[in-house]
């Protein structure tokens, strides 16, 4: 299968015109583009949680996304992998848990991470993302 790569305006503007899971951002580019839908196939995409992006709180981190917080001079990564954030080589469902065992005390996750998607040079805020889904 083909790819294209797109910036990261691109990606938020049609995960934004998503109204839920079941469309995919090839939904809405060929709604855009006016093409008809594609016929139901059996699917070989990975669900979010067997083996590729990771879905929280309505935001998709696409399998590779990084993400990097700085604390206490001091800076962590973490990758998305199979489903979920991997920090440390643990899985979590939520950026809150890696955040809180860095700081040894309760942390907003979205608030203590950025994130720079696969093909991106930017980093960016995930709550910026999770704000865009509001």
């Amino acid at each position: 299968m083909p790819t294209i790569e797109i910036d990261f305006d691109v990606f938020k503007a049609l995960t934004a015109r998503r109204p839920s899971e079941a469309v995919s951002e090839n939904d809405v580019l060929r709604q855009l583009l006016h093409l008809p839908a594609k016929a139901q196939e059996i699917s070989t995409v990975p669900s979010p949680t067997a083996g590729g992006d990771w879905m929280t709180k309505g935001v998709r981190f696409p399998v590779g996304t990084e993400f990097r917080a700085n604390f206490k001079g001091q800076t962590y990564l973490a990758r998305v992998e199979d489903g979920a954030l991997v920090w440390n080589g643990k899985r979590f469902d939520s950026p809150s848990a890696p955040a809180v065992e860095i700081a040894g005390h309760a942390q907003n996750g979205w608030n203590f991470w950025e994130c720079r998607l696969p093909g991106q040079t930017r980093w960016t805020s995930i709550k910026t993302l999770r704000d865009l889904r509001q």
